[in-house]
């Protein structure tokens, strides 16, 4: 594929590999930035670096062999729900089971950074899947939730807005709630909260799995507090003061109150109703469903603050219906008593 471009008036200023990312959307910044380091993207004739500044009614030469780039990610089926958005940054509702970006060994799967590509296409006025064609926007994901939690994830709309959004969470200003349904009656007060401080590194016996390392783990600190109570579960209120990997599923599997459902950390990989109700009995020749069978975890709010002025803007995203219907099994079957 060979193109020429002419800079307008509206992207001068852009660095070169934001320029090529909003006129080829389905390709990688990675990939991008790697094409103009081996010459196959010039500007006015000349090699250029990926983050130039590119400069009105500059011509780029773009020669590029589209055989060699990335497949574009995959949107799911279901529309993305937008909880808010303002002029640079969004806040969306991620559903538990869709991963955030292309997963290694499944790269086919539909997956969150999939559902953002499309909504950037639809508002170019981009309606065929097949058509190639230039967007607006670029939408960069500043944080991460696993695969199957569910709740608030915020999306920068622009490198300013991203830059000034990943500065906020490494200092510490993003306000974070998540909440857990964990096995155990916890003995914290109802009013109360405690701040679980121990530091968190990779567990060298499996890769992908995190554990509290006393000598060599980063400091990871966690906020807990009571939301709801049952018999053999709690509900808690969850801060995380820190941003490791797993952080809240390792802080609670270590203090001895792992997620209900965590087939990593905790004890089970499904929340069965047998499990909680007294007697029950199965369909005959039908195997249980469970009530919810991924993470008991749920981002519930986000504050963002604007970077012009202390405002703080807070996002909640309701509890999706798998984790609504154990609570209700719970209150009905398992209810606290003093």
């Amino acid at each position: 594929m060979s193109e020429v471009f002419v800079v307008p008036s509206d992207r001068a200023g852009l660095e070169l590999d934001e320029f090529l990312c909003l006129q080829f959307p389905s390709w990688t910044k990675g990939f991008l930035r790697g094409q103009v380091r081996d010459g196959k993207v010039l500007v006015d004739g000349q090699i250029a670096r990926p983050s130039q500044r590119l400069r009105i009614d500059q011509v780029l030469m773009v020669d590029i062999e589209e055989e060699s780039a990335p497949l574009a990610p995959v949107a799911p089926e279901a529309e993305l729900t937008i909880l808010h958005e303002a002029d640079d940054w969004m806040v969306i509702d991620k559903p538990a089971g869709l991963a955030v970006e292309p997963e290694r060994w499944a790269r086919d799967d539909a997956c969150l950074a999939g559902a953002l590509l499309q909504v950037a296409r639809e508002r170019a006025g981009i309606e065929d899947p097949d058509e190639v064609g230039p967007v607006a926007e670029r939408f960069r994901l500043v944080h991460r939730l696993d695969k199957e939690t569910s709740g608030v994830l915020i999306v920068a709309k622009n490198i300013e807005a991203e830059r000034h959004l990943r500065r906020c969470f490494e200092d510490g200003r993003i306000e974070k709630v998540y909440f857990a349904l964990v096995e155990g009656e916890h003995p914290l007060a109802d009013g109360e909260s405690e701040v679980i401080d121990l530091p968190i590194g990779p567990d060298h016996r499996r890769t992908g799995k995190m554990m509290v390392r006393t000598n060599e783990g980063k400091p990871s600190r966690t906020r807990i507090s009571v939301g709801e109570r049952f018999r053999g579960y709690t509900l808690l209120r969850c801060e995380p003061l820190t941003g490791r990997t797993h952080q809240i599923r390792v802080h609670l599997a270590h203090t001895g109150f792992p997620l209900a459902v965590d087939r990593l950390y905790g004890r089970r990989d499904a929340f069965l109703l047998s499990a909680i109700k007294n007697g029950y009995k199965a369909k005959k020749g039908r195997p249980e469903r469970p009530l919810m069978d991924r993470l008991t975890l749920h981002a519930r709010m986000v504050g963002v603050p604007l970077s012009a002025s202390d405002e703080i803007v807070r996002v909640a995203a309701e509890l999706p219906r798998d984790m609504q219907n154990v609570l209700k099994q719970l209150e009905k079957h398992r209810a606290w008593r003093r």
